[in-house]
């Protein structure tokens, strides 16, 4: 039965996924507007894109190092303040050697912010006895619209890069300084471990499936984050709103789905959760290439936001289970996440460049599909699955 204590530390982890989602939004969204700052041409900029999950793997493997000795509280304090801090220095950086040292940095810290904060949304978990880890999810997609939203209104207000950048991760920071300190200390977040069980080392074969979930999940959102876009205008001659309508749709999508997404785990278990929401993504990416159609594309990319929203919370979720090894399992899940991110940029990029943006979809809808049949490695004991219904 949860305790004071366990809810103060579910809403501040609500928190620190709320103020990684603004973070990560208003980097992001902010791309084109770097792009004409420094004149890079589209190789340029996907070298800098590029650099970031590279370092963010870095950034989650000396995360799992330092939350086995210290617990992911500190980790997640300094981490998550420092991605704030290289966000707001982001807009204001006129020097192309700045925007390289930037994104770098804020990939060291990203890493590190993705594998704290799912090492206490697990703890949180554990202590809860159901799962809860989809709706800490939907809390960062909650903070990710709201930095989009943020930066639609600066456009239109014509606010400068500098103060764009800045407001929405001030707003982050301040949530950050001021509910943090409740996360779960150490000795708290290592006595959920202990409940499970006491493994000490962490051996790969059991998290294979749930590393290789992760980054063919993120295979599938690369592809739509990046290319969706492209495919609107470049192969359907979408025009105006209807251009960034799609992947708004993708995003929405997601967070409809993640709200009720613990509900469909606690009572269907989390393998089943999974293939069905694999057999979704799959669906709807294959509409994506199979009916060049406006209005077939945004249903579809909506299926594929719905799909693959219950995904990466499981990943991190089967990995909790693992108890005392938890956090080095942890960190390296999340290290597929920016593994998946990687081959998905590149494969799908030069799909585009050579062939078409149409077909660019097809490893994406392949490798989608394998996700179905590495759902069994997300089941827990048959005991816990009882203990969670």
């Amino acid at each position: 039965m949860p305790t004071p204590r366990d809810k103060q530390a579910r809403v501040a982890t609500w928190a620190s996924f709320f103020v990684q989602g603004i973070c990560f939004a208003t980097l992001l969204t902010h791309v084109t507007d770097l792009q004409h700052r420094f004149k890079l041409s589209d190789g340029d900029l996907m070298l800098v894109l590029l650099l970031v999950p590279v370092i963010a793997g870095v950034g989650s493997g000396i995360a799992g190092v330092l939350a086995g000795k210290y617990g992911s509280g500190p980790v997640l304090r300094i981490s998550q303040v420092g991605v704030c801090v290289i966000v707001a220095l982001s807009g204001w950086n006129d020097q192309l050697i700045g925007l390289y040292l930037l994104s770098a940095v804020f990939g060291l810290f990203v890493g590190a912010v993705d594998a704290a904060m799912n090492m206490q949304a697990v703890a949180v978990e554990r202590r809860y006895g159901i799962s809860v880890l989809t709706g800490f999810h939907a809390v960062w997609s909650v903070g990710s619209m709201l930095g989009a939203g943020f930066n639609s209104a600066f456009s239109e207000l014509g606010t400068s890069l500098g103060w764009s950048f800045s407001i929405p991760v001030a707003i982050g920071a301040a949530i950050s300084i001021i509910m943090l300190p409740r996360l779960y200390d150490r000795d708290e977040e290592r006595a959920t471990a202990h409940a499970v069980q006491t493994a000490a080392r962490v051996p790969w074969r059991p998290i294979i499936p749930l590393c290789l979930a992760m980054a063919f999940l993120y295979v599938g959102d690369a592809a739509v984050s990046n290319y969706s876009t492209v495919y609107m205008e470049k192969a359907l001659s979408a025009s105006g709103w209807l251009v960034p309508f799609a992947y708004f749709v993708y995003q929405a999508a997601m967070l409809l789905a993640r709200v009720p997404g613990d509900l469909a785990v606690r009572r269907y278990g989390p393998a089943p959760v999974v293939r069905a929401g694999a057999v979704i993504a799959a669906v709807g990416m294959l509409g994506v290439v199979a009916v060049p159609s406006v209005l077939v594309a945004v249903l579809s990319f909506g299926l594929v936001g719905i799909g693959l929203s219950v995904i990466a919370p499981q990943s991190f979720s089967a990995a909790g289970r693992l108890g005392a090894g938890a956090e080095t399992a942890i960190a390296r899940v999340n290290m597929f996440n920016y593994v998946g991110f990687l081959v998905g940029a590149a494969v799908v990029g030069t799909i585009n460049d050579t062939v078409g943006v149409r077909e660019a979809f097809v490893p994406a809808v392949a490798l989608v599909a394998v996700i179905v049949l590495l759902a069994r490695g997300f089941q827990p004991e048959t005991k816990e699955l009882a203990a969670q219904r």
